[in-house]
């Protein structure tokens, strides 16, 4: 066989299953950076590259030489209490396409994102969420090499009752090689 069809059918090292966290297809996750006291109900999307996370009242400025971006962080799917304004720095802009088949160009910010114990950084893209079920969706960017997905369970990571997160007990995860 020609070396380089051999170096394609070597197995790709990834971490034990056993060492990666186990996701429901919905979880209650926070995102300390943006309100660290509230938690925002998430799906869990394997078939969407980047994460979304619903953002109102959308504007964008200069500062210190970089775009940011201002914004309304709503937790609650179908609530207008609770909102938290948010400012961050614009890392990229993206064409996604949404699950009804149009294209947006969409702002893409960092944020960290808690399940369970381990708390690491991910990109999102701002956008419009009312009319989904979720106000965060994570996508299998954020998950690689962190977690793997159980689609018959819900709320795996994240027990029902679990309001907050204990800064205290929560683990850092490096990112994956």
């Amino acid at each position: 066989m020609a070396p380089r069809l051999l170096s394609l059918l070597r197995p790709v090292v990834a971490p034990p299953v056993a060492a990666l966290l186990t996701v429901g297809w919905k979880e209650w996750a926070y995102l300390p950076d943006l309100s660290p006291d509230r938690r925002v109900k998430a799906k869990i999307d394997t078939g969407a590259a980047t994460s979304a996370l619903h953002a109102e009242e959308l504007e964008f400025f200069e500062r210190d030489g970089s775009q940011w971006c201002r914004f309304l962080f709503l937790p609650r799917q179908g609530s207008a209490k609770n909102g938290v304004a948010v400012e961050r720095v614009v890392v990229d802009r993206r064409v996604v396409r949404s699950s009804n088949g149009f294209s947006e160009e969409r702002p893409v910010v960092t944020t960290d994102l808690v399940l369970a114990d381990q708390r690491w950084p991910i990109e999102v893209t701002l956008t419009n969420r009312d009319l989904m079920g979720f106000r965060l969706l994570i996508g299998r960017s954020a998950l690689r090499g962190r977690a793997v997905v159980d689609v018959d369970g819900a709320y795996l990571a994240t027990p029902i009752d679990n309001v907050r997160p204990i800064e205290a007990g929560l683990r850092a995860v490096p990112a994956p090689r």
